[in-house]
């Protein structure tokens, strides 16, 4: 599953990049102070037209910088960096970058080899100069070219400023013997000021690529007259409006991929039906705007592959995703076989998702004697699909050994299923770690007695059902299952 739909994404956002970077946390994105609000789109604006860029030519002096080096420039495209040029530092600490074709509009930063970086935002405007100090690369920076990168400058100036206003303030709301209600009422002034201030700079900058970046990381205002429950749906719901999918220049930029690893691992309760809703409802939105769309859809599918995630039941939102969104009408991105294999992996996880019923399993066990699952009647029953070899299995096994052998009662009996082996391994196997005391063990070398309706991620699998044989938790560890149990009763 996850291989396969890298594959696509890697395709879906293969250009204009040579070299991939890592990211690994040498470039940081721009976050937004608090008191942010929601400023809104324009309201009639038409899809942005693409002019025609300039090629690549432009110089950033840093005085008093010192020890030479190569200078990267980094590009962002849907949340990966990936360094687009490297140029040499000459000895008064001036680096010139040069190309014959344009770069794609975008943020881009400029990485120095002590890992201090400036940032870029280049749209059409390619030819610039940009000068500073090394004892402090944002106040200084002079911009002459690009109207985009001096507005950004001008911006994170009056940010610093705003936050270290801001912080003096919540300093003195929480220090005992100060007025907090006149210092609350200093601080809401504060954050007003700096709505109007983006108001005005939206107003008078309609159109430029700075006032769409600087908009779209704009926060929704928290609706302080509803209930707490209330106010985070709204705050949820509204949480990409300031968000231009008409421009997709937004997705070369830190503030989508921000935006949307917040709204789906933060904003969201961590569970499959609430990830669902929002994934549903962002995804959705999206689909006018092909780019987003598909970036979305594969991001969102890609975060909530079982194997990775620690969520109970991430199989859930896998194939809502799938079923709903990698279809041969909507993936564009993919071709029929992706589409195909995608569809077919979603069939095979869908009957052992978390609240549907466990279907029966008949197989043969150590005596060649057939045993079902459905003859198993207690209160619950673990389903535990293993293999002898595995090394996690070799762990877990005996520790699940020891908590049925501990049980003081039968309401929890132990199904077991063993998979890619040998026959005579397996039976060694119950034998020494004595699952053929306490559990009812088969094996079906041919998995025909699982397949379709049993999936299995990586062994062991282990999957609690109830009396009526409804799986309500998988993907556990031997140590969570009484947690389930006590739950359950």
């Amino acid at each position: 599953m996850k291989n396969l739909l890298f594959l696509c994404l890697i395709a879906l956002f293969s250009c204009n990049s040579t070299d991939t970077a890592d990211g690994g946390g040498a470039v940081k994105a721009v976050a937004e102070a608090p008191g942010t609000s929601t400023v809104g789109l324009p309201a009639a604006a038409p899809a942005r037209e693409k002019g025609e860029s300039e090629n690549v030519d432009f110089t950033v002096k840093i005085n008093g910088y010192k020890g030479g080096g190569d200078a990267s420039l980094i590009g962002i495209l849907a949340g990966n960096n990936f360094k687009a040029m490297v140029a040499p530092i000459d000895a008064d600490g001036t680096v010139r970058f040069q190309k014959d074709e344009p770069l794609p509009s975008g943020m881009y930063f400029l990485l120095l080899p002590d890992n201090r970086n400036m940032q870029l935002l280049i749209d059409e405007d390619q030819t610039f100069t940009l000068t500073t100090e090394n004892a402090d690369l944002v106040a200084n920076a002079v911009v002459k070219g690009n109207k985009e990168t001096e507005m950004l400058y001008d911006n994170l100036r009056y940010e610093a400023d705003y936050q270290q206003k801001f912080n003096t303030l919540t300093t003195q709301m929480n220090t005992a013997g100060n007025d907090r209600a006149a210092t609350e009422k200093a601080r809401d002034a504060l954050i007003e000021a700096r709505k109007v201030y983006l108001n005005n700079l939206f107003k008078q900058n309609p159109n430029s690529f700075f006032a769409s970046f600087k908009r779209a990381g704009q926060n929704p205002d928290l609706r302080k007259d509803l209930p707490n429950d209330a106010q985070v749906w709204h705050y949820r719901r509204e949480f990409f409006d300031n968000v231009d999918m008409r421009d997709e220049r937004l997705l070369r930029t830190p503030v989508v991929s921000n935006k949307l690893k917040r709204y789906v691992t933060e904003l969201t309760p961590q569970n499959p039906d609430s990830i669902i809703a929002s994934a549903k409802y962002l995804v959705d939105k999206s689909m006018p705007y092909p780019e987003y769309f598909k970036y979305f859809a594969n991001w969102i599918t890609l975060n909530y592959d079982q194997k990775e995630s620690k969520l109970m039941d991430a199989h859930a939102i896998e194939v809502f995703m799938i079923q709903n969104y990698f279809t041969n009408e909507r993936a564009f991105w993919s071709d029929s076989v992706q589409v195909f294999g995608l569809q077919q992996q979603a069939y095979e996880k869908q009957a052992s998702l978390v609240g549907k019923k466990g279907q029966n399993v008949t197989a043969s066990g150590p005596d060649g004697k057939t045993y079902s699952l459905y003859d198993i009647d207690a209160d619950f029953t673990i389903v535990y699909m293993f293999n002898p070899d595995c090394e996690h299995c070799q762990e877990q096994t005996p520790q699940l050994v020891d908590f049925i052998k501990n049980r003081k009662d039968d309401k929890v009996q132990v199904f077991t299923i063993a998979l890619d082996t040998e026959d005579k391994l397996w039976k060694d196997y119950v034998k020494k770690v004595q699952m053929d005391k306490y559990f009812t063990n088969v094996y079906d070398p041919s998995n025909r007695a699982i397949y379709p309706n049993w999936y299995v991620d990586v062994t062991p699998e282990i999957y609690v059902l109830d009396k009526n044989k409804k799986i309500i938790a998988k993907n556990l560890q031997v140590n969570q299952i009484q947690t389930i149990l006590d739950q359950n009763m």
